[in-house]
């Protein structure tokens, strides 16, 4: 179903504001850049800064006035609209990716509806790759030629090795374990929300995080990921959220395509 104010028009807008902001970041990457450690010890760069400022200026000035939660400032959030909206940003997701100068961090937006993510742009700069994804009107993929296609979750065939999303730079314990249960597998290495856009587009068949991450970590890929066929789920089953945006983590969760595994079963 199309809500009313979910638009061609406003995905094309939120798409050209992450666009915006990942060009901010590559005028930061082609140069020497200041890298500070957060209260949690997680780095900081003058991009993940930048980015923030342009998009949350770039969202204030829409049609769609909704709350905006950002990573880089958690502090002015005063809670979804009366229709449960927000907008839900990570302005440099992959900052260790960025500050290894390896290409593989992200720009994402997403917009929250009564919980679920359904507008979601994920765009990443230094690969002129992005993914864009919206309720009712599916999921795509545009190119670095700018070449811009549907996409589909893959649907995995019993007896063929399991494609197996994980992280470059949190692989976690709980992780060999899954692997064991799941049997025949190949491991892909992806850094930020592209791997759960792997999965989107069918070039994988699951990414568990079996690790912490952060709402603004996964709702734009989320987004991307269901709109092309997927789910994303905790491990019991249910459907991941974002209802409550004060509990900033997420809880372990799977992002899957299609196939006749039971994934609660394997926990």
């Amino acid at each position: 179903m199309h809500s009313d104010y979910l638009t061609t028009a406003l995905i094309a807008e939120v798409e050209a504001i992450a666009r915006e902001a990942g060009a901010a970041i590559m005028d930061i990457y082609g140069r020497d850049f200041s890298i500070e450690q957060k209260a949690d010890q997680s780095p900081l760069t003058e991009a993940d800064a930048a980015a923030h400022r342009l998009i949350d200026a770039r969202l204030n000035q829409l049609s769609l006035h909704l709350p905006v939660l950002s990573e880089e400032d958690t502090g002015q959030f005063g809670g979804a609209d009366v229709q449960g909206r927000y907008w839900l940003v990570d302005p440099l997701d992959g900052t260790k990716e960025f500050i290894k100068r390896n290409g593989e961090f992200t720009v994402n937006i997403a917009l929250i509806e009564q919980g679920k993510p359904v507008l979601g742009v994920v765009y990443a700069p230094a690969l002129a790759l992005c993914y864009t994804a919206a309720r009712g009107y599916g999921a795509s993929k545009t190119d670095a030629e700018g070449n811009k296609r549907s996409i589909k979750v893959a649907e995995h065939n019993a007896g063929t090795p399991w494609r197996v999303v994980g992280s470059r730079s949190h692989a976690g314990d709980a992780m060999p374990l899954l692997l064991e249960q799941l049997g025949e597998h190949e491991l892909v290495a992806m850094g930020s929300s592209l791997k759960l856009c792997l999965v989107a587009e069918g070039a994988a068949d699951v990414y568990p995080r079996l690790g912490p991450t952060s709402l603004w970590d996964t709702a734009a890929a989320h987004c991307v990921a269901e709109q092309a066929g997927g789910r994303v789920i905790q491990l019991d089953g249910q459907p991941l959220g974002y209802g409550n945006p004060q509990q900033l983590l997420n809880p372990h969760f799977l992002v899957v395509g299609n196939s006749s595994q039971d994934w609660p079963a394997l926990f």
